[in-house]
């Protein structure tokens, strides 16, 4: 028994049709047939049962199925990653960011790759959380950024950096000092922007869990005036004046680099959460992913490092950085 006869068993059940799968394989059907009765004779056992409406697996058929697939997929996986190591890296790697992320992240990685690796096709696919993870665990993309992921024991997750969440205002509508950065001077306490009026997305989306695990021990529910899953419709309604948001500053650096929002730190406490590179252990892992994957570490901490996104690197000890890296508009 050969992986050719595998293959000819597995297509015979795919089209439970001796007819049909000789023509798919382009076998002549007495060749098919000689080579199933081979390894029937092999192995000691009846593997189909041959009828006028086509054939179907014995229970040995059905055994013997499972394991050609597995065989085969495991051959394929060997050709392709030997082929792989021999010639210049290329092909498609698909990567899904949250909002937030998506706007620090995306250009810089999508720029880098382009220009180290041209031969690769980097997918950059925007989702919620929910969807990321539930991708990963399909096997439907190669890496997710995912925030604190409440269940994920079937991902490798990779811990990346720390980043505070901050309230986040229409910068008309904030009394306080603002400094040059965009950042408020004085900060609020998470029991004081309860009475804002709030503008979250949905229970259930991983940023309105992040904040809802922080005031569980406060005792005081928020006040949450509209929910709403878009994070541009959001920074929308907030620079318009018609409530507040809680957001992470990647999630809004280009309207506060522009002076349409005002970030606010929360104390008592302050809102923090973890940003993890996730990918699926099961999947396998060919180079031009590897590459990517890479590329993305090393971005993330110059992005952290140079104050773009705002955060402290998990497992490095950077200097002490700047103030955030947010200029106001010239008047």
């Amino acid at each position: 028994m050969d992986i050719r006869q595998l293959r000819y068993f597995v297509a015979i059940a795919d089209q439970q049709s001796m007819s049909m799968a000789s023509e798919k394989l382009g076998v002549a059907q007495p060749s098919l047939s000689h080579h199933v009765m081979r390894i029937e004779e092999e192995l000691g056992v009846q593997l189909l049962v041959r009828s006028t409406r086509g054939v179907t697996l014995t229970e040995n058929g059905r055994r013997l199925y499972s394991h050609a697939q597995t065989i085969i997929k495991a051959v394929e996986e060997a050709v392709a990653d030997l082929r792989d190591q021999s010639a210049e890296i290329s092909g498609q790697v698909t990567f899904a960011f949250p909002s937030s992320a998506s706007n620090v992240l995306t250009v810089p990685l999508s720029e880098t790759v382009r220009n180290e690796f041209p031969k690769i096709v980097l997918r950059a696919m925007d989702a919620t959380s929910e969807q990321i993870q539930a991708w990963l665990v399909e096997g439907a993309v190669d890496f997710g950024i995912l925030y604190d992921p409440t269940s994920a024991r079937d991902l490798e997750l990779r811990p990346l950096l720390v980043e505070e969440l901050y309230l986040v205002a229409a910068r008309d509508c904030w009394p306080g000092e603002i400094s040059a950065n965009g950042v408020a001077l004085e900060p609020i306490s998470l029991a004081q922007s309860r009475d804002l009026g709030l503008i979250l997305p949905h229970r259930g989306h991983g940023l309105r869990e992040t904040i809802e695990r922080f005031v569980e021990g406060a005792h005081f529910p928020l006040d949450v005036v509209m929910e709403m899953d878009s994070l541009s419709r959001i920074k929308t309604l907030v620079a318009r004046g018609s409530g507040f948001s809680i957001l992470a500053p990647s999630a809004a650096y280009e309207e506060v680099e522009r002076g349409e929002l005002v970030l606010v730190p929360l104390r008592e406490p302050s809102l923090q959460r973890t940003v993890y590179l996730a990918s699926n252990p099961s999947r396998p892992i060919k180079r031009a992913a590897k590459e990517v994957e890479r590329v993305a570490i090393d971005i993330v901490a110059e992005l952290v490092r140079k104050r773009f996104w705002l955060g402290e690197l998990i497992g490095r000890a950077p200097p002490k950085p700047p103030p955030p890296r947010v200029k106001r508009p010239a008047a």
